[in-house]
């Protein structure tokens, strides 16, 4: 057998081990490029970045809005007026829920970590990062609102639920961060605020109308 066969017989026996070294190479390296795909699968596509327009829709938008009635998984069951504070698009003006004593303390524990800091422990808007921001007189803090204002008293029990859960103006959204069952804790322990201030006297008995007389100073 010439020379020159045996040589490039012994060179395409070589070469035909070159797959088997790359894929062990592939295989027990490391490398910050992702993998080299011959057929594009779902951990290798296309996508859009946030807030960028997205040709395939008519309104450009890379983020797609709920479709309306969506419910979350496990969630088939939950009365809407609970989880959104709103039945047949309006604000609902009852609890759905039985307001017992637990709640309202539960209500006062959650109201005392999330919204006392900038409302206060009596909601009059005074809470010590409100008193802070107003010492350092920056000129752009917005007062919180009291819970005691007309226009907060005049709203119904949904509509303070929607303003925890999506937040209202300057104030953040805490629905991320508070459970639904405990938002509404919080509104009923702020109804209980509201009635301490400006409950009327005839509301009271006979013992309770004595008591606060002989509290006052």
């Amino acid at each position: 057998m010439p020379r020159w066969v045996r040589s490039a017989m012994l060179f395409a026996a070589l070469l035909s081990l070159l797959p088997f070294a790359m894929i062990y190479k592939a295989r027990h390296t490391h490398s910050p490029l992702p993998r080299i795909h011959l057929i594009q699968g779902m951990d290798n596509q296309q996508r859009y970045k946030s807030q960028q327009m997205n040709p395939v829709f008519a309104d450009t938008r890379e983020a797609r809005a709920y479709l309306p009635g969506t419910i979350a998984r496990g969630h088939l069951d939950d009365d809407p007026a609970q989880a959104t504070g709103r039945l047949d698009g309006k604000f609902v003006d009852a609890f759905p829920m039985p307001v017992t004593a637990g709640l309202l303390s539960r209500g006062q524990e959650r109201f005392r970590i999330y919204c006392a800091p900038c409302h206060g422990l009596a909601g009059y808007g005074d809470g010590i990062v409100a008193v802070r921001a107003e010492r350092s007189q920056e000129g752009t803090w917005v007062p919180p609102t009291s819970v005691h204002d007309k226009t907060v008293l005049a709203r119904p029990v949904g509509h303070l639920f929607n303003t925890i859960t999506n937040g209202i103006r300057t104030m953040p959204a805490y629905g991320p961060q508070i459970p639904a069952a405990d938002r509404w804790a919080i509104v009923a322990y702020v109804r209980a605020l509201q009635l301490s201030r400006h409950a009327k006297a005839s509301v009271l008995t006979a013992d309770e109308r004595a008591k606060l007389v002989e509290l006052a100073p």
